[in-house]
């Protein structure tokens, strides 16, 4: 089934359940899509709409880390649950092993050897890693491995 059926469906029955955290989530995507789709006047693939999602969980995460700092841990709280039914939606997330093995074989193709290099592992790992883990988790992997 295509994500944007999937989404309706699932709209559909959170409204029946009653479940408001997921009504808002998936209209939240739902309207993002649409935003996007009529902004750019194209059809999005399943593959963009992932993009969408897995933006939407970054701006999230990063969210909570100010509400943290706020001391609102009824937001941060809210804000977790809206990340767990986001990624229901993406591929199963990468473990941080699987990722290590990536970042350094990029590292060993790109033949990248200090700070400088990042830019070029990072052109090579977002590809292949795309919605199933973080640009931020990349990035400070192959710090570790870089001088």
């Amino acid at each position: 089934m295509p994500l944007k059926e999937k989404l309706m469906e699932d709209l559909k029955s959170s409204m029946k359940t009653k479940d408001k955290v997921k009504k808002n989530v998936v209209t939240m995507v739902r309207a993002a899509i649409k935003q996007r789709e009529v902004d750019e006047r194209i059809e999005l693939s399943d593959d963009e709409i992932l993009n969408i999602i897995a933006k939407q969980v970054k701006q999230k995460k990063d969210s909570i880390e100010d509400f943290k700092k706020g001391s609102r841990e009824d937001l941060v709280e809210l804000t977790n649950r809206e990340i767990a039914i986001l990624q229901e939606y993406l591929p199963p997330q990468l473990c941080e092993e699987e990722l290590v093995n990536i970042v350094k074989k990029a590292i060993e193709e790109t033949g990248a050897k200090t700070k400088k290099d990042m830019g070029k592992i990072m052109a090579n790992v977002m590809p292949q890693i795309k919605g199933r883990a973080d640009g931020k988790q990349v990035n400070k992997i192959a710090m570790q491995y870089l001088q």
